[in-house]
């Protein structure tokens, strides 16, 4: 049997952290059998990070050139499918599906989170896209029971970056411990007055901890302007890690006692190093996977006035939360291979 020729559709190459680990994940996960070619905002880059073939997500000509000699197409894990960033989003992915399924290619939707879908029309379009598809799966009960109304198969399980293979990060273990890190994301949510009161915060709880705080920017352009802002501000030993690696990135929290994180995949990757999490949650995946995994944390919207209150709340976790244990980690590793074993199983019908 000769090599499956595979395209994969996500939001990759546009630097950031969560969507590069996803894709990090997904050619893990690929059977030997898969040859892939990334759909990438920065292509060369992708070809050197990951040794794979990859061309411009945004140029017509390049993608119907994929598409003319590939036998599948790949719908890469994420929020791809909602409309709170953009109504652009939905359409984008559910074009390119449709563009995959008239050049009669197979199309794979993988660990997707579905929503919020605000409109009437990209709803339309992403129940479409799911019905489709030759196989599903889904991270989060939210997307699983819109795949249930609109009557489309799927499978269920952890986000696969929960199985993503981490590699040290380069310097770390240079710095002084304990280390706390820190992902903040900009956010209408995450207002100025808020960021003030985080950062006050964070100076007193460093002041009672002693603790390294490392600033991990996950998406430079949304992230690094307010890590450095604190970074201005911090009294005692810091480090802001600017990693590209997805595995590095994972392998950071090895390292680390306790997270403090908007960014979801900063949840992720931290809770199954074993590393204490704190949640500021900004959108519903956040709030989900809080709740999901019993995790402490605030809604932005709902974060107290009173940087004394938040930091005594850091510090009260900080000295007796609890990390998740090892039996637990290994039950979302083991479920979140259930997304490699759905790739294995649609792929074995070609050819």
């Amino acid at each position: 049997m000769g090599q499956i020729k595979a395209i994969l559709c996500g939001y990759y190459g546009k630097g950031n952290g969560g969507d590069e680990a996803l894709l990090a994940s997904l050619l893990q996960m690929l059977p030997e059998s898969v040859t892939p070619l990334v759909l990438s905002g920065n292509p060369a880059e992708t070809r050197k990070r990951y040794g794979v073939q990859s061309c411009d997500r945004t140029s017509p000509f390049q993608v119907l050139q994929a598409m003319r000699h590939s036998d599948a197409f790949l719908w890469g894990g994420g929020s791809l499918i909602q409309d709170v960033t953009s109504a652009a989003s939905p359409l984008y992915y559910g074009g390119l599906m449709g563009l995959a399924r008239q050049w009669g290619l197979k199309t794979i939707a993988w660990a997707q989170g579905i929503g919020p879908l605000k409109r009437d029309l990209t709803r339309r379009v992403a129940r479409q896209c799911f019905a489709g598809c030759a196989a599903v799966s889904v991270r989060d009960r939210a997307s699983a029971a819109l795949l249930n109304e609109w009557e489309i198969p799927f499978i269920e399980a952890p986000d696969p970056v929960w199985a993503l293979d981490s590699k040290p990060a380069p310097g770390l273990w240079d710095l002084p411990a304990p280390r706390v890190a820190v992902t903040l994301r900009s956010h209408p949510s995450l207002t100025p007055e808020r960021i003030a009161n985080l950062t006050q915060a964070l100076v007193t709880f460093q002041k009672a901890t002693q603790a390294c705080i490392l600033l991990v920017p996950f998406q430079a352009s949304q992230d690094l302007s307010i890590a450095e802002s604190i970074q201005s501000q911090l009294t005692g030993p810091n480090h802001l890690f600017r990693l590209e690696d997805p595995r590095e990135l994972k392998g950071l929290f090895r390292g680390v006692e306790m997270a403090i994180g908007m960014r979801y995949h900063s949840l992720i990757m931290a809770a199954a190093e074993e590393c204490r999490c704190f949640a500021l949650s900004y959108d519903p995946k956040v709030s989900q996977l809080m709740t999901q995994l019993n995790m402490p944390g605030w809604d932005l919207n709902q974060l107290p006035n009173d940087p004394n209150l938040i930091g005594q709340t850091w510090l009260e976790h900080y000295a007796n939360g609890d990390s998740l244990s090892r039996d637990q980690i290994q039950s979302l590793v083991d479920r979140a291979l259930m997304h490699r074993d759905l790739l294995a199983q649609a792929f074995s019908t070609i050819r």
